[in-house]
């Protein structure tokens, strides 16, 4: 059987427990960042050729898109959008750049890679305008 005493203890340390992991977890929130992808083209369809051109707007996760470090341009993390163009990812407060990832054959592509800071708990939009060159 447990003294009242030594229950009292058990009960404040337990409580000081978690107020400090609460604390500690509220310093590594993380933030998140948010936005649509959208798909364009500046080249002309060729009247020539007879196939109609693809629905390039299904084709979202050809085109994922990278987060890299501001400073140093190392990727973080890629992150694909889903079939809307949406997309949404947690990262730990910091200055990021957003950018498309350039593969072959689509090595073409023609986007402006946007600068934000990810602040805890707080949400970030950055829409991305991808441009194929191809319609």
């Amino acid at each position: 059987m447990i003294s009242p005493s030594a229950l009292s203890y058990l009960t404040a340390a337990c409580l000081s427990w978690i107020l400090v992991a609460t604390a500690s977890s509220d310093s590594t929130a993380t933030g998140v960042l948010e936005g649509h992808v959208k798909i364009v083209s500046s080249k002309e369809v060729n009247l020539a050729d007879a196939s109609p051109s693809p629905n390039v707007a299904s084709n979202y996760a050809d085109y994922p898109l990278l987060i890299l470090n501001k400073q140093d341009h190392t990727k973080i993390t890629e992150v694909t959008p889903d079939d809307t163009g949406k997309y949404r990812v947690a990262l730990p407060p910091g200055e990021y750049i957003l950018d498309v990832q350039r593969r072959r054959p689509k090595g073409h592509l023609r986007a402006t890679p946007e600068a934000f800071t990810i602040a805890a708990s707080q949400t970030v939009r950055v829409d991305m305008a991808i441009d194929t060159g191809v319609r």
